[in-house]
């Protein structure tokens, strides 16, 4: 990305003077690209993740699996989308406790405007990305599941 703004500035006149406007297509092209590439990893893994449970380990394993993803996703959205995303109430100064916690230019008001900065895309993100997670996951446990109640837990009997 900074490659690609280089060479517009560096080849693009009147770029600098703000008299032409950018290739914005090009730059959505690269983060676009990086983003899908950057995804296949963690896709590979909640796909992979039930099928070599359930292949190798069998149902009960499976349903372990299931379970933990379950119990730590829920976990993972519920405080921290509210911990950080409320930090923008000291950084408000909204109550007393709020300003004798954290007057303007205060170590405590930067770190609450840091935890706001990242609590709201946080709150907005986290939670419909693991609900995704969980709900593939399941789905393709039980898209499989005669296959796993029938071959499943191969491990065990090698």
């Amino acid at each position: 990305m900074v490659e690609e703004v280089r060479r517009q500035f560096n080849t693009i006149p009147g770029l600098m003077e703000g008299t032409v406007r950018p290739d914005y297509a090009k730059c959505v092209k690269i983060s676009t690209d990086a983003s899908l590439r950057e995804m296949i990893p963690p896709g590979a893994l909640v796909m992979l993740t039930p099928l070599i449970a359930g292949t190798f380990f069998g149902v009960e394993t499976l349903s372990g699996v299931l379970a933990g993803a379950l119990v730590s996703g829920i976990q993972c959205q519920t405080p921290a989308r509210g911990a950080w995303d409320n930090a923008k109430y000291i950084e408000a100064g909204v109550s007393e406790h709020a300003k004798t916690l954290g007057p303007k230019g205060s170590e405590c008001h930067k770190a609450a405007v840091i935890g706001d900065t990242i609590g709201d895309p946080l709150k907005d993100t986290s939670g419909p990305s693991l609900n995704i997670l969980i709900k593939l996951m399941t789905v393709e446990s039980l898209v499989f599941a005669p296959f796993f109640a029938e071959h499943g837990g191969s491990l065990f009997r090698i």
